[in-house]
C-alpha cells in the first residue's frame, strides 16, 4: 500500500500545533480563572473596607462658635479645618450635649444624655467618681466591631485609670490605648494643675514629659495610632480630644513657669491672657489636625476615613461666639452651639452647608451606624449621616439642656424645631432660633401655646432623666 509521505507529515504538524493550541488555550483559560478569582477577592477586600471606615473625630475644647474662619472668624488662622469645611460639611445647627466639658464627653461616649448618668458638672481628677462602665459605650462597641480604638488627649470623666467596671478610666470603657490627662486642665508644659497634681498618663501609667507643648504631645501620639493602626491592616476609630484652647492659656511659643501655673486668669487679673495668646493655641490645634489629616493621606487613607470635627461647649472669655448669645456654663446659644465639619470623601458633597440639628450623641450613633455596628436602643441619638449626605430628608429634632447644679442659678432649655424655651431661675423666655439666633426677642407674650407645649416637655424630660441617675448614685 503507498503511503503519502507529505500528508502525513503535514498531517502530524497540524496535530502538534493543535496539541500547542490546546495548551496555550488551556493556559489562557486558568489565567483568566485567576484572575477572575483575584479580582473577586479584591471586590470583596474593598467592599469589607468600605463597610468598615476609618473614624477620626475631633474635638476641641471650650472653642468659640465663630473662632473659625469658615464660621466668620477673622483674627485666627485655621486654613487646615476651613479647608475640611470646604472638603465635607459645616453643620450651622450643631450643639453640645453639656454647658461643661464631662456632661458633653460623657454623651459622646455613652450615647445618652449625660443627666441619665448623673454626670452635669465638671468631673474630677483622677481617682474620683466617673462614668459608670456599661459594656455599651461607643469605643466598646467599635472594639467589639473589629475596631482598633484609641484616646488622645482628654477624657475628663472621673474614674481610677486602672479601675474596673463600676469606676473606670478610658480603657475599662473601650479604648484600646489612651494616652492623655485624666481631669479637667493641665498646664500645656508641666502638664499639671500645680505641685504634685501631674496628669498625664500612657495607658494605664503616670508618665512626666516636662517641658513638651501638650497640644503638640496629642497631636504626635494620634500620628503614632493611625500609622500603627494602618501597619496592622486594622480600621480604626480615633477620638482626637484637644485640650486646647481651655484655660490655663499657655502659648506654644512661650514656655510658661514652672510649677503650678495651671490657673484659671480671668480678665480682672493684673496681666491677664490677651485674645492673641489665645489665637496661638487655636492656630497649634489647627495645625497639628493638619498633620493628622496627612499621616491619612500619606497611608492611602483619606478615602475611607470619615472625619467629624466639633467642639465640647461654648466658649470661654477669649472666645468670639460670634452672633451668639452669652457662653460656657449657659443654656443661651452662646454655651451650647458647636461648630461640627464632617468630611467623608464620595459620600459627603464638598463645599456643602447642613442647618440639620444636630447633638454630641448624635455623632456617636452615626459613628457605629457607619462602622457597620448596631446601633443599642439605650442610645438617644439618631445618625444623621443619611441626612448631611443627602439621601435622607431633614428631622425636625427635640434636644434639652440643663446647667450645671454648682452654677450660679439654674437653667433649664429646649429646642423644637425653630422654637427654643428657656427657663433662667424663675423666668421663661421663648425664641425662634431661626428668626434670631441671637436670642434678642422673646415671644413668650405671644406664643403661650408653645412656651405651655415646650415647658411640658421639658418637664417630662427632667423626671426622666432624674430617675436614672437615682439609680446610678
Amino acid at each position: 500500500m503507498a503511503i503519502d509521505f507529505t500528508r502525513a507529515v503535514n498531517s502530524i504538524g497540524l496535530q502538534a500545533i493543535n496539541r500547542r493550541l490546546i495548551g496555550v488555550v488551556s493556559c489562557a483559560c486558568v489565567l483568566l480563572l485567576l484572575l477572575a478569582a483575584e479580582t473577586r477577592s479584591q471586590q470583596r477586600s474593598t467592599s469589607v473596607a468600605l463597610s468598615h471606615p476609618n473614624i477620626v473625630l475631633i474635638m476641641t475644647d471650650d472653642m468659640g462658635y465663630a473662632d473659625l474662619g469658615s464660621y466668620g472668624g477673622k483674627d485666627i488662622k485655621t486654613p487646615v479645618l476651613d479647608r475640611l469645611a470646604r472638603d465635607g460639611v459645616r453643620l450651622t445647627d450643631a450643639y453640645a450635649n453639656g454647658v461643661l466639658c464631662s456632661p458633653t464627653r460623657a454623651a459622646l461616649i455613652s450615647g445618652r444624655y449625660p443627666q441619665r448618668g448623673a454626670i452635669e458638672t465638671a468631673l474630677g481628677p483622677e481617682g474620683t467618681r466617673g462614668l459608670t462602665v456599661s459594656g455599651s459605650s461607643l469605643p466598646q462597641l467599635l472594639k467589639n466591631g473589629g475596631y482598633r480604638t484609641g484616646l488622645i488627649g482628654k477624657w475628663h470623666l472621673g474614674g481610677t485609670v486602672t479601675g474596673g467596671v463600676k469606676n473606670g478610666g478610658p480603657r475599662a470603657h473601650g479604648f484600646d490605648h489612651f494616652f492623655g490627662l485624666m481631669g479637667s486642665h493641665v498646664d500645656y508644659w508641666h502638664h499639671n494643675r500645680g505641685p504634685g497634681s501631674e496628669d498625664l498618663w500612657e495607658d494605664e501609667t503616670k508618665i512626666s514629659m516636662d517641658g513638651q507643648y501638650l497640644t503638640t504631645l496629642i497631636t504626635e501620639r494620634s500620628i503614632q495610632f493611625v500609622e500603627q493602626s494602618a501597619s496592622a491592616g486594622q480600621p480604626f476609630f480615633l477620638d482626637v480630644a484637644y485640650n486646647a484652647p481651655h484655660w490655663p492659656y499657655n502659648r506654644p511659643d512661650r514656655p510658661s513657669p514652672a510649677p503650678g501655673s495651671g490657673a484659671h486668669v480671668m480678665a480682672n487679673a493684673e496681666n491677664p491672657p490677651t485674645r492673641a495668646d489665645y489665637a496661638t493655641m487655636l492656630e497649634a490645634v489647627d495645625s497639628g489636625v493638619g498633620k493628622i489629616l496627612q499621616t491619612v493621606a500619606r497611608l492611602g487613607l483619606t478615602d475611607n476615613t470619615i472625619v467629624i470635627f466639633t467642639n465640647d461647649n461654648g466658649g470661654e472669655w477669649l472666645s468670639n461666639g460670634g452672633p451668639l448669645f452669652n457662653r460656657k456654663w449657659t443654656v443661651w446659644e452662646g454655651g451650647i452651639r458647636v461648630p461640627a465639619i464632617v468630611k467623608w470623601p464620595g459620600r459627603i458633597r464638598a463645599g456643602s452647608v447642613s442647618d440639620q440639628p444636630a447633638i454630641t450623641f448624635d455623632w456617636s450613633a452615626s459613628i457605629l451606624a457607619a462602622a457597620g455596628v448596631p446601633v443599642p436602643a439605650s442610645y438617644e441619638g439618631i445618625d444623621v449621616l443619611p441626612i448631611l449626605e443627602g439621601r435622607a430628608p431633614k428631622q425636625e429634632r427635640t434636644f434639652f439642656w440643663r446647667s450645671a447644679p454648682n452654677s450660679n442659678r439654674t437653667q433649664q432649655a429646649v429646642r423644637q424645631g425653630d422654637w427654643k424655651l428657656v427657663v433662667d431661675a424663675n423666668h421663661l423666655l421663648l425664641y425662634n432660633l431661626r428668626e434670631d439666633i441671637g436670642e434678642r426677642i422673646d415671644r413668650t407674650a405671644q406664643r403661650t401655646d408653645i412656651v405651655r407645649r415646650l415647658r411640658a416637655l421639658a418637664d417630662d424630660w427632667a423626671r426622666s432623666v432624674d430617675a436614672d441617675a437615682k439609680a446610678v448614685k
